[in-house]
């Protein structure tokens, strides 16, 4: 039965992914004029630099999480009380990644 559903899963992820090609390979009803060079590589910096922001920022927000989570938690075996005002320190942590993924949007605004 466990090979069965194995097989399933791989048969629509197939088809999903065979959907996609076609759709990305279909070629656009208006042939769009050449862009400059100077408007592509702006484009393709501004790309990379979103992709920067919400790497670097996700990292170090999963770092940040990580260990405060962990002395979160082991302060709050000792004292239960200071469960809510750890996770309070946690939440600011993870705000580092939502601040990223706001530069990232904002970067993406320019392209």
């Amino acid at each position: 039965m466990m090979k069965l559903t194995r097989w399933l899963v791989g048969l629509v992820i197939l088809g999903v992914m065979e959907g996609g090609w076609v759709v990305l390979a279909a070629e656009s009803p208006a042939i769009a004029a050449p862009a400059e060079p100077a408007s592509v590589y702006k484009t393709i910096g501004l790309g990379a630099a979103a992709a920067f922001a919400v790497a670097v920022s996700v990292l170090g927000a999963g770092y940040a999480v990580g260990r405060i989570g962990a002395a979160a938690l082991g302060a709050a075996a000792e004292k239960p009380e200071l469960l809510i005002r750890s996770l309070l320190f946690v939440a600011l942590a993870e705000g580092l990644a939502v601040l990223g993924f706001a530069i990232a949007m904002m970067l993406l605004q320019k392209m």
